[in-house]
């Protein structure tokens, strides 16, 4: 869950990995 992780310690850039992940 390292996506979790960087969404929570980037926030906005977490986010987009998150998206980019998915």
């Amino acid at each position: 869950m390292a996506i979790k992780v960087g969404i929570n310690g980037f926030g906005r850039i977490g986010r987009l990995l998150y998206r980019a992940a998915i």
